[in-house]
């Protein structure tokens, strides 16, 4: 259960799951078909709000105005939004995975992280608002990575970890005087409740969620994620 190892020490730069596997290729990409299928499936049905008729609404699930955009955008137009929970065991799952569609079509394909805090995880909101604290002083992409890096050892318990989270500002050599004032601010509060909205409105129901170029994609395989996003590009080529 996640949490329940005490040996690890969830502070640690080097901190990494308790799991690993042998990075051989085949067996490599056949588990990584396999997690897909089981993020896309099973995983998101535990991972949804409550709303037994979310509304669904027609437009873009583009970058808000000051969405998150990982890495560099692209130059094509093509977009790919994720609604995520840093405590959504199937958002991280799903993380190597979009990790490597980030670096085979960087400089191609704009990656946006949205927030979508599920409401019976009780960290969801806290590590949200902890990195978007760490982005206002440019470390977002190591904030989010690290929640995902230590969640077995935060995730699925009922008591805040936002104490946790100061300690990996703290390492990060944060200003934390700042940081403690962005972490409780309206600012990335509202922020994350905007994000929030703007999915249940888009008809997201759980995470992780993808749309591409504002389209809702529901891809059973990582071949099938790979396609859509190649076909949007190719209608972006012809578009030019």
């Amino acid at each position: 259960m996640p949490g329940s190892n005490t040996d690890e020490d969830p502070t640690s730069s080097g901190s990494a799951p308790a799991r690993s596997v042998v990075r051989r290729p085949n067996v490599l990409a056949a588990l990584t078909v396999a997690v897909f299928a089981v993020v896309l499936g099973a995983f998101i049905v535990v991972n949804q709000v409550t709303d037994d008729d979310p509304a669904v609404a027609a437009g873009s699930a583009g970058v808000p105005e000051e969405g998150h955009v990982l890495g560099e955008p692209g130059d094509t137009g093509v977009t790919l939004v994720e609604f995520l929970d840093f405590e959504c065991e199937a958002c991280r799952a799903a993380f190597p995975f979009v990790e490597d569609l980030r670096e085979k079509y960087a400089g191609e394909v704009t990656f946006v992280a949205r927030h979508f805090p599920i409401p019976s995880h009780t960290n969801s909101t806290h590590s949200a608002a902890a990195v978007d604290a760490a982005g206002e002083q440019g470390k977002f992409e190591a904030m989010y990575k690290k929640m995902y890096d230590t969640q077995p050892v935060w995730g699925e318990q009922q008591k805040s970890n936002a104490a946790l989270f100061r300690k990996f500002a703290e390492q990060m050599g944060l200003d934390m005087e700042r940081y403690d004032d962005d972490v409780a601010s309206e600012k990335i509060l509202d922020h994350i409740a905007e994000d929030q909205q703007d999915g249940v409105g888009l008809g997201v129901e759980g995470t992780p969620t993808f749309f591409l170029n504002g389209e809702l994609i529901q891809p059973t395989s990582t071949t099938d994620f790979t396609d859509a996003i190649d076909d949007a590009l190719a209608e972006a080529e012809q578009q030019k």
